[in-house]
């Protein structure tokens, strides 16, 4: 699904800088895509889905 219309970002994108780039914040984000940049609106949306994948991702460091 599409995060940031102005841009054209998806979620998928947000998650990979996530979890291949270690990213943890908007702030950390907008140095790899340019989000949050034009009108803003995306910017819960983008925290949700950061937040989302960063304890997705830790429920599964320590399986097997």
């Amino acid at each position: 699904m599409y995060v940031c219309i102005c841009k054209g970002i998806t979620d998928k994108q947000v998650a990979q800088h996530v979890i291949e780039g270690g990213v943890g914040s908007i702030r950390e984000l907008k140095k790899h895509l340019d989000v949050s940049s034009q009108c803003g609106s995306c910017t819960k949306v983008i925290q949700q889905v950061i937040n989302n994948t960063i304890i997705d991702e830790g429920l599964f460091k320590d399986v097997g």
